[in-house]
């Protein structure tokens, strides 16, 4: 993975090469070119998974920013009505990421999603405890439900095993 990363890299680098101006857009534009270049070629020189990563990575980034601002007007409208909204609460929620870099970003992602923070890992690693702002005690397994599949699977479909 790390040798299509690099060429993944090279190949933007020469577009900026060829346009004779480094800005953001142009390596963008780039990264854009040498993602169709690699994913044209992939299969002729042998499937390394990399541009299947790459798109699983762009999906989890753009369901992340979604989430982000969704959370975010949530928040935001309950702080400035003057009814609380709020249900706080701690849930156990069952990890499939196994290594450390996955728990790490899949933690991370939780925690800067407004309204929720990743408070501690199980010493098994098999549990993520979220503490939760807006949290229906009916509706644990859902909350755990929405988690895994809106973060966590997408964690493990752009860094997991392939």
């Amino acid at each position: 993975m790390t040798r299509s990363l690099s060429i993944h890299l090279l190949l933007a680098f020469v577009w900026v090469a060829i346009g004779g101006e480094l800005t953001a857009e142009s390596f963008m534009v780039g990264l854009l070119v040498g993602y169709a270049v690699l994913w044209v070629l992939e299969p002729l020189v042998g499937s390394t998974g990399y541009a299947t990563r790459v798109r699983h990575f762009a999906i989890l980034l753009a369901v992340f920013a979604w989430d982000l601002v969704l959370a975010s007007l949530r928040v935001a409208f309950d702080v400035i009505t003057p009814r609380h909204r709020m249900r706080p609460g701690v849930v156990a929620v069952p990890l499939d990421v196994r290594s450390d870099a996955e728990i790490t970003i899949l933690a991370t992602l939780v925690t800067l999603t407004p309204g929720s923070v990743s408070l501690d890992v199980s010493r098994d690693r098999r549990f993520l405890y979220v503490h939760a702002m807006y949290l229906d005690p009916d509706d644990l397994d859902g909350f755990r439900r929405r988690l895994k599949a809106r973060v966590e699977r997408r964690v493990i479909r752009a860094f997991g095993p392939h």
